[in-house]
């Protein structure tokens, strides 16, 4: 059986005091979105441009599981996650050729 593959994926603003937790199917068109204002109206507003955070997921059922987790961390594990990959805490957008 073939499943859909998913992403859970954290876009901030350039100072990185505010976040936002998503999930897609399809990061790359997901980001772009955003990042045209397309996405979120929370994204727009703060203006949460930058890709500091993402995971893959073979299902996306997974991935829906692991946003709902994620939304109820405080902030400072939720910075802590995101340096434990990214340390910098620097926009991802190259990575995914944007």
């Amino acid at each position: 059986m073939l499943y859909k593959q998913g992403h859970v994926y954290i876009m901030s603003n350039t100072y990185r005091t505010t976040f936002y937790i998503g999930v897609t199917s399809d990061l790359r068109t997901r980001v772009w979105q955003h990042i045209n204002g397309e996405g979120s109206a929370f994204v727009k507003k703060y203006k949460l441009h930058d890709i500091v955070y993402y995971e893959y997921f073979e299902r996306i059922t997974d991935a829906i599981d692991r946003e709902k987790q994620l939304k109820r961390w405080h902030q400072d594990w939720k910075i802590n996650l995101i340096k434990s990959v990214n340390a910098e805490m620097k926009d991802l957008k190259s990575e995914l050729e944007l």
